[in-house]
Parts: C-alpha cells; sequence; structure tokens
C-alpha cells in the first residue's frame, strides 16, 4: 500500500511541476512584448514627419537616423538623414530606439522662459529718465 501512496505523490509532484513549467511560459517572450509594445507608443508619440527625428539601433547592430515617414502595426519607415531613402523597420528588428521631438507643452515652456528672459533683459537695460 505505501509503494502506491508514494507512487501516487511522485506522479502528483512530477505533473505540478510540469505544470508550473508550462504557465511560467518563457519570460522573454514577454518582455519582448512589452518591449514591442513601448516601442509602438512611443513611435506613435513622435508622430510622423521631418519634425519626428529618431535614432535607431537595430538588432543586427545597423544604426538608422533620419525621421519616421508612416507609421503602423507591424513597423514603421524611417527617410535616411544621409540617403533620403524610405527604410522600412519592423517593431522585432529593433534593439533601441530614441526619438527627440517636443511636446507641445514643452515648446509652450521653452516659449514663455525665452519671453520672460526678454522681458528681464528689456527692464534692466531700459534708459532711466
Amino acid at each position: 500500500m505505501s509503494k502506491k501512496l508514494v507512487t501516487y505523490v511522485l506522479l502528483a509532484l512530477l505533473l505540478n511541476l510540469t505544470c508550473v513549467r508550462l504557465a511560467a511560459g518563457n519570460p522573454n517572450a514577454t518582455k519582448e512584448a512589452h518591449f514591442i509594445q513601448k516601442l509602438r507608443d512611443g513611435i506613435s508619440k513622435l508622430g510622423t514627419g521631418p519634425q519626428a527625428r529618431v535614432k535607431v539601433e537595430l538588432r543586427d547592430k545597423t544604426k538608422l537616423s533620419g525621421y519616421i515617414m508612416k507609421a503602423d502595426d507591424e513597423g514603421f519607415v524611417i527617410v535616411d538623414d544621409k540617403t533620403g531613402q524610405p527604410i522600412p523597420v519592423a517593431y522585432p528588428q529593433v534593439k533601441q530606439a530614441k526619438g527627440n521631438n517636443l511636446s507641445s507643452g514643452a515648446k509652450l515652456a521653452i516659449t514663455l522662459a525665452v519671453l520672460g528672459a526678454i522681458a528681464v533683459l528689456v527692464i534692466i537695460f531700459t534708459p532711466k529718465t
């Protein structure tokens, strides 16, 4: 009787171990999916056109810089600075991406700071009568 019990316990432990491994899945796949979603969101936030500047490093060590001509769910198209040619890039190909496009709030803050500095300079250097 005890051999049967030990066999069932070992079988249950083996089955449990197998189920836990299947449920955990591949953690690298979830990290990559999260990175792709974050990249997709960042590209959509940058927008398209000459003001949407981006520098991208691909998994094959290729480096691209230019602006985003168009973007969709599968990837985006970069117009290369050097050649002027459009280069399609799929999101899974991207290793690292850096974009520089100021939001309208940042542009407004910079404009107000410059205007404030000009006003202070005018007040300081205006001759007093």
